[in-house]
């Protein structure tokens, strides 16, 4: 068993074991209890009432944060001709529009946060599968990351403003970073309500009993904090 340092056990101390904190009370305590010197991320994890191993109960999905991820996303997208152009004037930090791009990731360029491509490039994208896969980044159409060209100008908007993926993994939970300790509360709230916003949405029809058992607040390296389900699943945004 891993053991902790003072800061985080002096952290822990003011967590209430076995208590439930309203989303609010959870986030305003996870910046304060953040231990990290640099401006750590607050993070939003789901214990759901899902079998990952059954298809039909499989959760994956995208939602735009109101309020961002407090840092810069560096976005790489697959497309040539007329797409190319698109992207690179919507933004695009790179845009692989080359076998000489291929190659240079598949030799392990990998500085970026998100990948979209378009349809006609995704038989070039799918030999990157080993090197993307693992790091999230390989495009997929059900995260809406492959889309036409026309689509690549709000797509790649979305991604710089804080639009993030969830997933269900395979021991049936979901992690999301929502945003900075450096953040406002309310911002962190705003970001927390639009993803169970999204998140209730997504839903599958196969789910049975109880969708979303357990919901626990943290920050890079502090402790977690347990929010009541109940009501993280009734937030709303404020105004």
């Amino acid at each position: 068993m891993a053991k902790h340092g003072k800061k985080y056990l002096a952290a822990s101390a003011k967590i209430s074991p076995g208590k439930s904190y309203t989303p609010e009370e959870a986030l305003a305590l996870a910046k304060e209890t953040s231990i990290t010197k640099f401006d750590a991320t607050v993070e939003v994890h789901l214990r759901m009432g899902l079998d990952p191993r059954q298809a039909d109960q499989q959760v994956r999905d995208v939602v735009v944060l109101p309020h961002g991820l407090g840092k810069t996303v560096r976005v790489l997208v697959f497309a040539q001709g007329e797409g190319a152009e698109k992207a690179r004037e919507a933004g695009a930090d790179y845009v692989a529009d080359s076998d000489e791009w291929i190659t240079k990731i598949q030799n392990g360029f990998t500085d970026f946060d998100v990948a979209i491509a378009t349809p006609d490039m995704m038989s070039k994208a799918g030999r990157l599968g080993r090197v993307l896969g693992p790091r999230g980044l390989m495009p997929n159409p059900k995260a809406g990351t492959v889309v036409p060209a026309d689509d690549l100008p709000r797509v790649i908007q979305e991604a710089k403003a804080g639009r993030v993926e969830f997933r269900l993994d395979k021991t049936a939970n979901i992690h999301v970073p929502i945003g900075k300790v450096s953040f406002d509360t309310d911002k962190l709230y705003n970001n927390m309500a639009a993803l169970m916003d999204a998140i209730k949405k997504a839903k599958p029809a196969a789910a049975k009993g109880s969708y979303i058992r357990k919901v626990t607040v943290t920050t890079t390296m502090g402790p977690g904090i347990r929010v009541d389900a109940i009501q993280a699943q009734s937030m709303a945004m404020k105004e």
